[in-house]
């Protein structure tokens, strides 16, 4: 007796899609109603840099020693009594900022601290700052008006 064999000429079948599926994260997300945020470069620059690459520039970061000289020439006082006073202010900012208090001074903005902690010898706060779209002193504000 002879055992023949009969050959299978289907193929096997898949249940798995032979398409690549993408990542549930790089699907679309449905678009919400978001702040919008903006990055350093497309607010108003009067540094004159032209623009914001992937790391952070050193160009784009104000030192005090460059804020003292922004400071020196936009009102009349010398240097050597503009550095204290400068040195003072921003002390007292951030030992306000450290003691978790808020700081609402307007032109700059309110700058409130929403969460901080100790790491080592040093303090990490993460602080929220809220700035006016438009400028504080306006043509119909009568302080912002000269006196002739």
């Amino acid at each position: 007796m002879a055992v023949t064999r009969k050959t299978s000429t289907t193929t096997p079948r898949t249940t798995k899609s032979t398409k690549a599926k993408t990542p549930d994260s790089a699907a679309p997300k449905p678009e919400a109603s978001k702040p919008v945020v903006t990055k350093p470069a497309q607010v108003a620059d009067t540094a004159g840099s032209s623009g914001l690459s992937a790391a952070p520039d050193a160009s784009l970061v104000l030192r005090k020693k460059e804020l003292i000289d922004l400071v020196v020439e936009r009102c009349p006082v010398k240097k050597r009594d503009a550095k204290p006073a400068i040195e003072a202010a921003l002390a007292v900012l951030g030992e306000a900022l450290s003691k978790g208090r808020e700081v609402n001074i307007p032109p700059l903005g309110k700058i409130k601290v929403k969460r901080s902690k100790r790491v080592g010898n040093a303090q990490i706060s993460t602080l929220h700052l809220r700035q006016a779209d438009r400028p504080t002193a306006t043509a119909d504000d009568p302080l912002a008006q000269t006196e002739e």
